[in-house]
């Protein structure tokens, strides 16, 4: 059943911005704009004009729009996940938008982007694949070097600054952060790019990604001042670091607890975890973050890790038109990567095996849409599945670290270690 829906089209031609929608996008921009008084610093950008690759890091929406306003008048098409097409694939495609599955090596693309380049117009690429979880750097792919190299036009970096403490990925209530900055760098000019090695280029990407929302937030004392500022931190912090439980983390308003141990913190409006009692293992929530990568990676060594079989409903998006409900299953993520099966609603069995070497990362969601819980999706050049597990003893956020873990396991394995921020 489910192999006989219409695909969305991944080879149709990028579409130049529309002339009558590009005033629109820079109109639907301003008002939060404003709101959050973003500062916009540009760094060696004098007398750059397109075509060149603007490459942004991901914490929030409001990314596209600090965008826009960095690049104005100028056109660009942008790669966009699959799930941000539904329903309105036609707009986005005249605003200028790529489609792109997940993690997937998808060569249909690269030619795309060529085009963009040979029109004239800007790249723009968030190769986080993803908002960070908790503000700080996600892994970037070690292709980036060599895709830069094959465009032969400027790379220019746009780093954002507030974008997550005022709407993190585990709460999306915008907590009226302001001002936001953002930084808009040259990085290469097409000489450089033809003189530097893909490896020093991939440094310098990497160097200039590195950042920390939570950290920068404290440095300019602006403080949160959101009631309900805690609440969702537990989809991040999964794990309790006094009692060492998995999976019966919680929040509510301000506070963060165990509900194995009861053991409460307390998060300030400079975001700062404090213990209610005893000793505050960790105050700042990226250093909560990176233990528990600590823990799985441990797990990933010993040849122990595993999700155990989950029982799941799975949903397909094969176009931009709706989610199909596959049916029921099973998600197994273990020291071979991931498996999800079941049967259909007309009683066909389904599979998508995803290897470790396969994957270097994955894409999770919290609460998707409001309605059908945390979940992970799995692409394939022609389809995402959303996968919905169901009961209490999983975290999505553990599933994102072990596949990265399991990823540079296997790298290690091979001979072939990553390079630091990168995979």
């Amino acid at each position: 059943m489910h192999k006989q829906f219409e695909r969305f089209d991944m080879a149709a031609p990028p579409v130049r911005t529309k002339w009558y929608l590009r005033p629109l996008t820079i109109l639907i921009s301003l008002p939060d704009l404003l709101r959050h008084k973003v500062l916009l610093k540009k760094t060696g950008t004098d007398g750059l004009k397109p075509p060149y690759i603007l490459l942004c890091n991901h914490n929030a929406f409001f990314d596209f729009k600090v965008a826009t306003k960095a690049i104005w008048p100028s056109r660009a098409n942008y790669v966009v996940a699959i799930d941000g097409f539904i329903g309105r694939e036609k707009l986005l495609r005249d605003v200028g938008c790529i489609c792109k599955r997940k993690f997937t090596n998808d060569i249909t693309l690269i030619r795309q982007l060529q085009r963009t380049v040979k029109n004239g117009d800007i790249v723009v690429l968030y190769p986080e694949a993803r908002y960070s979880l908790c503000g700080t750097t996600a892994v970037l792919p070690e292709s980036l070097g060599k895709f830069c190299k094959l465009l032969k036009v400027p790379v220019v970096s746009l780093i954002c600054h507030g974008h997550h403490a005022n709407s993190p990925f585990w709460n999306l209530h915008d907590r009226g952060v302001k001002p936001t900055e953002a930084e808009m760098k040259l990085l290469f000019t097409p000489e450089e790019l033809q003189s530097a090695s893909t490896d020093e280029i991939n440094r310098k990407i990497v160097d200039v990604f590195q950042y920390d929302d939570f950290r920068w937030l404290k440095d300019r004392g602006i403080h949160i001042t959101y009631k309900k500022r805690a609440e969702g931190l537990h989809k991040v912090l999964y794990q309790c670091p006094s009692c060492g439980t998995e999976y019966r983390m919680a929040s509510e308003d301000d506070t963060l607890f165990c509900k194995a141990c009861g053991k409460k913190w307390v998060l300030s409006e400079l975001c700062e975890l404090k213990a209610e009692e005893g000793e505050t293992e960790f105050s700042h929530i990226p250093d909560w973050y990176e233990w528990e990568r600590e823990n799985v990676k441990r797990e990933v060594e010993a040849g122990t890790y595993s999700s155990g079989e989950l029982v799941v409903t799975v949903k397909s998006l094969p176009n931009a038109k709706r989610f199909i409900t596959l049916g029921e299953g099973t998600l197994l993520h273990d020291m071979n990567g991931f498996r999800v099966s079941g049967t259909d609603v007309d009683g066909d069995f389904f599979e998508m095996v995803k290897p470790v070497s396969s994957l270097y990362s994955c894409h999770i969601e919290y609460e998707y849409l409001g309605k059908y819980g945390d979940c992970v999706d799995l692409n394939t050049l022609e389809d995402t599945w959303y996968i919905y597990p169901r009961g209490e003893d999983f975290s999505v956020t553990k599933m994102a670290l072990a596949t990265e873990e399991l990823y540079f396991a296997h790298r290690r394995a091979i001979g072939k270690p990553c390079k630091p921020g990168l995979a």
